[in-house]
């Protein structure tokens, strides 16, 4: 019996694993991206909000990754499939916020 319940929670524990080692390296990136932005704001004396703007996505996926780890930590086969979609809806709403702010820091690069 405990196998067969292993087998069937395996999707859910291999996606949160997932999201929970990627959004936790997005983290990283855009702590990164943030130093950098600072960097460029410095040396060409200008303002942006790509800064803030990553802020806000380091956040999005942080929660991705907590819960994400809830997920792994929960027994309860319906929480895991609850956690497991929050921790899905919002990795994929941080990359979509990720692809925005890339879009709009090529923009404002491309304008001055």
């Amino acid at each position: 019996m405990a196998s067969s319940e292993t087998r069937e929670l395996s999707p859910n524990r291999d996606l949160c694993i997932h999201i929970f080692y990627v959004s936790s390296a997005m983290v990283g990136v855009c702590l990164t991206v943030i130093g950098l932005v600072q960097v460029i704001v410095t040396i060409k004396s200008v303002e942006t909000i790509a800064d803030d703007l990553l802020a806000a996505d380091a956040l999005l996926f942080l929660i991705a990754t907590l819960v994400a780890y809830w997920a792994l930590r929960a027994r309860d086969a319906a929480r895991i499939d609850r956690l497991e979609r929050i921790a899905d809806g919002m990795f994929v709403c941080a990359i979509a916020v990720m692809v925005a702010i890339c879009g709009f820091m090529t923009f404002a690069m491309t304008r001055g």
